[in-house]
């Protein structure tokens, strides 16, 4: 059975970083596109980044553009993802998830495997 463990959430200030972590097992991950979503109560979830394969093609919605970075190690079965200047509305439980697509993707559906989540809270 796939899994993937998110870490690397908390409470930061404003202004503040985190590095969440997602590492996958039973998967052939460096076949697999993989994503971070994030959902805030009474919001829907949504795809903050997105990375091939290879790492070489990259997605980042707006409202992180400049802010965030996602990076894998293929080797290390192991996705990350910098969050940098966080602000309060960046406040939501993170996901980790996994797509056989071979193209990026940021559609929820399309993503056949999903961590537990980890808990960002962003306030002073």
């Amino acid at each position: 059975q796939v899994q993937l463990v998110e870490s690397g959430g908390g409470l930061v200030q404003p202004g503040g970083s985190l590095t969440l972590s997602c590492a996958a097992s039973r998967l052939t991950f460096s076949r697999s596109t993989m994503g971070w979503f994030r959902q805030a109560p009474g919001k829907e979830r949504e795809c903050v980044a997105a990375i091939s394969w290879s790492g070489g093609i990259t997605y980042f919605a707006d409202s992180v553009k400049g802010r965030f970075t996602i990076s894998r190690v293929n080797a290390k079965n192991t996705v990350y993802l910098q969050m940098d200047s966080l602000k309060p509305e960046d406040t939501a439980v993170y996901y980790c998830a996994a797509s056989r697509r071979a193209q990026i993707t940021t559609n929820p559906a399309t993503y056949d495997f999903w961590g537990q989540g980890t808990q960002v809270t962003v306030s002073s």
